[in-house]
């Protein structure tokens, strides 16, 4: 079964979902859903990619992402629903999870 692209009006609706009341959270940015994640150095950042790549393997949906230094910048889109999916959500929702312990260990 084909994976379908959600519509804007979803997209926003599980976006707001996923965000809670965070105001650092994921975003619709040239048609792709985004988030910057910081953390406290190098190899936090790394290792939040290392455990994110694990998961995005066993999902079959891999991620378009940037680091520098502290910063992963993440792009999600389903390149075979031709747009933004639950697959984009399932798999933010499981970042902001490995990320929650990593972000908080800076404070």
């Amino acid at each position: 079964m084909a994976v379908k692209a959600l519509t804007e009006s979803e997209i926003r609706d599980r976006i707001g979902i996923i965000n809670g009341s965070r105001t650092d959270g994921w975003a619709l940015v040239n048609a792709k859903l985004q988030r910057t994640f910081q953390f406290q150095d190098f190899v936090t950042a790394w290792g939040f990619m290392a455990q994110a790549a694990i998961v995005a393997e066993k999902l079959d949906h891999h991620p378009e992402w940037f680091n520098v230094y502290r910063t992963v910048r993440v792009d999600l889109t389903t390149h075979d629903a031709g747009g933004i999916s639950v697959r984009d959500f399932e798999l933010a929702a499981a970042m902001n999870l490995i990320a929650e312990p990593l972000l908080r260990e800076e404070s």
